[in-house]
């Protein structure tokens, strides 16, 4: 074991970086399984240099390496005491594409998804394909040798894989490729370390009793989806050891699915494949039991399906309460037990229509099936994004008790499928267990999960009690207890039951071989860790009550709000894959600016802190300062994981001991700020644009010196009473709907011209418009932890508009961060909670009441322009989260001949004063320039932005020069 000082110097020699920190170790500590394992250090290495430095630094300190890339894998593969080494920020280059011989070689950080958008345009596509496929990355696949849901016809990834340039534990760069049978004689006799892993092997494996061992006690090689242990089943069947084989030797074979635990992988080769053809459709299979789900997998089978995938009613009732995944039902009927979605694919149409109608007869002769709705085009995209987020919609079982992963992975012939599943069913039922049911059952794989709390000493000694059994009946059926998803620690300590012991020696020997100081991911899949230690939870410590001002009573708490990540790592897709999560790791490509790492900082130090105030860490400070409090956790996390609310709470708590700044204080109180200099706007306006004065306001207010400070405007308020002095015979005579409209702060001292907009607009639509100009929503307060403010705000409001709204009065606003906060955080901080939430029911963003109104009849395309414009929208975070950005495309297509498309962007990345703050200003400009920013400078002078967040539009001019207008001010302008 190595001190800081011994840390450093390796540091001080590796061009990339090296954590060793207590945040950092902490974040790395857990990946997506149960186990928490506190690691020496954290390096992200530039370079296979790097890389050589760290196995030296590992041999000579008798530490280990711990290989790691998305962090997502479900067996403590990535979870260790050594050195854990993440390659998935500068090990990203794919570095070459052999088109003729359909061959790519890549680095391992390179992410599955990624490597496929690359492809395309030639063609080609790497078939295996997992759920995490948008974040996942080629190593970690080659290192768990991945599935996914391609694998009946695709195969695996093992399957795939031509070569590996790899760094064995003396150091020396080795490629394992294909030989001959005497290319394999002559590097045996090599005076290196691969010379001896090759003579190593030979002498092991040349013996006929121990192939006939390996191949009666290893899972029968019918079931493509196996990985128990090393691959010595698939070596043994080249030529080298199997005089009629014709296929020759790959060390690849055995790295694939070694966990890292044999050698460091810097550059992989890969077979590709065609792409699939392009006609599909995909037929969901409806069950009221599992049995007979099971039952119909090997009749469907016979048809030439592309994907088989199961989904049970656990999984898809989760669906129900996560926002992303509702709209993805609606091909569900009635009250399915299960689901199988079954793809079909064909070249030509004719063809298609064949298959189709070929199976639908079967399906109905045989009377397999209650349902049987037939998917196409975006249909099915919805469908298997359901099937995709099972994993992590697992972690939205509210309270302690989880589906575990355990015996997760397990693989039959798919003959045997139905009656394993009876048994296990039956194994189930002695202890009193009901178990999740999903995944690839057209490949004999099921994720099946029993539902523990790992907290509990009892459950905890039924975690192996149900593993050990499991993998008994594995073991009876020939099957794999590890069909994809690997040994790691889960598992490892089952190898020796499902292989025997001789075979279990040969794989100890090839570690050995290998590995002869144990300096690669130890612990793993030979003489593992006990499975039932090092976990997360620790059912001895007495859990800690933890008082908070936000309401988290739904989750039972803010610890197990924040438990509720499994580390499926979501939070970690790129912006080409779409979505908004997370903004400030797509920035950065940072693990510690994930939601993920947000959420286990926060439960480490909740759970493993001596203070009397547990948020009182400054770890928790800069793990949370990059996030922007988008909220598209909320709906983009399967475990929809509220780190918004997260943060402001631990922001609040945090700083009631340590206070804060002259800069919180400045924004959180910026209405105040704002109010004063609206009574003179012109002044203040001037003021802001002086160069010299607004550098001191800047240097004063701690913000950046690029950024533009906000004009002000004379209130609303101010105005409305002008003018209804004016003139006070507004038309009121039998109105569609009465209306309070809400005229937030920003709206009310930044931009009242909006407000103005949005009254006339609804009352030339003829509704009687109540502006409300005086509340403040909190927002600002909330943004910086000043929740006692903001409760007080939020209970001011309730009251306020208590009793006063129906179906027939709406609550309406115009800025999305001001309005949703009454259908957001008042729901946490108001003391009348019922009141807030029937305010909630009523309440709308003025978009949304519009589109509600259109679709009522209310509003027609008759009363606007018919002249023709085109409109490129960017819609609020919030909006997203909370409503439908749709709503702003629906009004903003009113009239009849503007064409509108909404820009695929996530956040801006100014998110209130964020962008503003110096510190954040080049994050903050690096998400905008992802996807926003490129889209508004592509479109030429003639189009029209649109946005409705006041702070988006201040990016967009910020960052590309343009004006963008809220959607409102677009739609009163093209009233006839």
């Amino acid at each position: 074991m190595s001190n800081n000082n011994t840390l450093q110097v390796l540091k001080n020699q590796l061009e990339g970086e090296l954590f060793y920190d207590d945040l950092m170790k902490r974040l790395y500590a857990t990946d997506a399984s149960v186990y928490r394992i506190l690691p020496l250090a954290v390096a992200y290495p530039k370079n296979e240099n790097d890389i050589k430095t760290l196995i030296e630094f590992a041999t000579e300190h008798q530490t280990s390496l711990i290989p790691r890339t998305a962090g997502t894998s479900l067996a403590g593969q990535c979870v260790g005491e050594g050195i854990v080494v993440d390659v998935s920020k500068y090990f990203t280059k794919i570095i070459s594409l052999d088109e003729a011989n359909k061959t790519v070689t890549v680095q391992p950080g390179v992410v599955r998804d990624e490597l496929n958008n690359y492809l395309k345009p030639f063609g080609l596509f790497f078939g295996p394909n997992t759920s995490t496929s948008n974040r996942c990355m080629i190593g970690g696949m080659v290192g768990n040798n991945s599935s996914g849901t391609t694998s009946i016809k695709y195969g695996v990834t093992r399957d795939k894989v031509l070569s590996l340039k790899t760094f064995l534990s003396d150091g020396s760069s080795v490629i394992f490729d294909s030989k001959t049978e005497i290319e394999f004689k002559k590097t045996t006799s090599f005076n290196t370390l691969e010379g001896s892993i090759y003579k190593s092997l030979y002498q092991s494996l040349k013996s006929s009793d121990v192939i006939d061992a390996v191949r009666k006690e290893f899972p029968n090689s019918s079931i493509h989806r196996r990985n128990t242990g090393y691959a010595l089943d698939e070596l043994i069947a080249s030529e080298v050891f199997d005089e009629n084989a014709t296929e020759s030797f790959n060390f690849c074979k055995l790295l694939s699915g070694s966990e890292g635990t044999l050698a460091f992988t810097t550059e992989i080769t890969l077979q590709l494949d065609d792409l699939p053809p392009k006609e599909n459709v995909t037929i969901a299979l409806h069950f009221d039991s599992i049995s007979s789900c099971l039952k119909a997998v090997k009749p469907v089978m016979q048809h030439d399906l592309f994907m088989c995938e199961m989904l049970d009613k656990t999984i898809l009732d989760l669906t129900k309460h996560n926002k992303e995944q509702k709209k993805n039902r609606a091909f569900i009927e009635g009250n399915p037990e299960a689901i199988l979605l079954c793809e079909l694919r064909s070249h030509s149409n004719e063809d298609l229509q064949s298959q189709i109608e070929k199976f639908l007869i079967h399906i109905n002769e045989a009377k397999l099936s209650y349902a049987y709705p037939v998917l196409k085009g975006e249909a099915i995209t919805q469908a298997f994004e359901l099937r995709k987020a099972g994993l992590g919609l697992l972690g939205n079982m509210v309270g302690d008790k989880k589906a575990v992963a355990c015996i997760e992975d397990t693989a039959v012939e798919l003959d045997d499928l139905a009656d394993y599943i009876d048994d296990f069913t039956a194994l189930m039922k002695r202890h009193q267990q009901k178990a999740v049911y999903y995944a690839h059952a057209g490949a004999g794989e099921l994720h099946l999960r029993p539902i523990l709390n790992l907290k509990d000493k009892e459950d905890v000694k039924l975690f192996r009690a149900i593993t050990t059994e499991v993998t008994q009946l594995v073991k009876k059926y020939g099957g794999s207890m590890s069909g994809e998803h690997g040994d790691g620690i889960v598992r490892g300590e089952f190898v020796k039951m499902m292989i025997g012991e001789k075979n279990y020696q040969l794989l100890r020997q090839i570690k050995s071989t290998f590995d002869p100081n144990n300096i690669f991911n130890p612990g793993k899949i030979v003489d593992a860790l006990p499975m039932d230690a090092s976990l997360r939870t620790d059912f001895s410590e007495k859990e800690v009550e933890i008082d908070t001002i936000l309401d988290f009573s739904a989750s039972e708490g803010i610890l197990r709000e924040a438990e509720k990540c499994n580390g499926s790592g979501d939070c970690r897709k790129l912006p080409e894959f779409g979505g908004t999560m997370c903004p400030s790791y797509r920035a950065t490509r940072n693990e510690k600016d994930t939601t993920r790492a947000r959420a286990n900082a926060l439960r480490e130090f909740l759970t493993h802190s001596e203070k009397p105030n547990r948020f009182n860490h400054e770890e928790l400070n800069e793990v949370f300062d990059l996030c922007l409090s988008c909220k598209a956790c909320k709906t983009e996390c399967p475990s929809s994981i509220d780190v918004a609310s997260l943060k402001a709470e631990f922001q609040y708590q945090y700083q009631k001991v340590n206070g804060t700044t002259l800069r919180q204080r400045f924004f959180a109180n910026a209405t105040r700020y704002n109010k004063i200099a609206s009574r003179m706007p012109k002044f203040y306006n001037s003021l802001f644009e002086n160069s010299f004065a607004s550098k001191i306001i800047k240097k004063f207010s701690g913000i950046h010196p690029q950024r533009s400070l906000p004009k002000v405007t004379k209130a609303f308020s101010s105005i409305q009473a002008y003018n209804e002095y004016l003139d006070n015979s507004l038309p009121y005579k039998n109105p569609v709907k009465i209306v309070f409209l809400y005229v937030d702060e920003f709206t009310n001292y930044l931009e009242s011209d909006i407000a103005q907009d949005a009254k006339l607009l609804l009352e030339c639509l003829g509704y009687n418009v109540l502006p409300v100009s005086h509340l403040e929503s909190g927002r600002s307060y909330i943004s910086k932890g000043f929740l006692e403010k903001a409760k007080s705000l939020a209970n001011t409001n309730i009251s306020y508009f208590k009793n006063e709204l129906s179906k027939d009065v709406s609550l309406v606003g115009i800025e999305p961060s001001a309005i949703l906060t009454f259908k957001d955080e008042y729901l946490r901080l108001a003391d009348d909670k019922d009141a807030a939430k029937e305010i909630a029911k009523y309440t709308f963003l003025i978009e949304d009441f519009i589109q509600k109104e259109i679709e009522l009849g209310n509003i027609t395309s008759d009363q606007f322009t018919t002249e023709a414009k085109t409109i490129k929208f960017h819609g609020h975070c919030y909006q997203k989260v909370l409503a439908n950005q749709k709503s702003s495309f629906d009004v903003l297509n009113l009239p009849k001949n503007y064409k509108v498309t909404i820009i695929p962007s996530g956040c801006c990345g100014m998110a209130g004063s964020f962008g503003y703050e110096k510190e954040h200003y080049d994050v903050s400009m690096a998400i905008g320039g992802q996807t926003l920013f490129p889209a508004v400078r592509k479109a030429n002078d003639g189009v029209l932005i649109a946005a409705n967040g006041t702070s988006c539009r201040h990016q967009i001019k910020d960052g590309t020069g343009r004006l963008a207008k809220h959607p409102i001010t677009i739609l009163k302008e093209a009233l006839i």
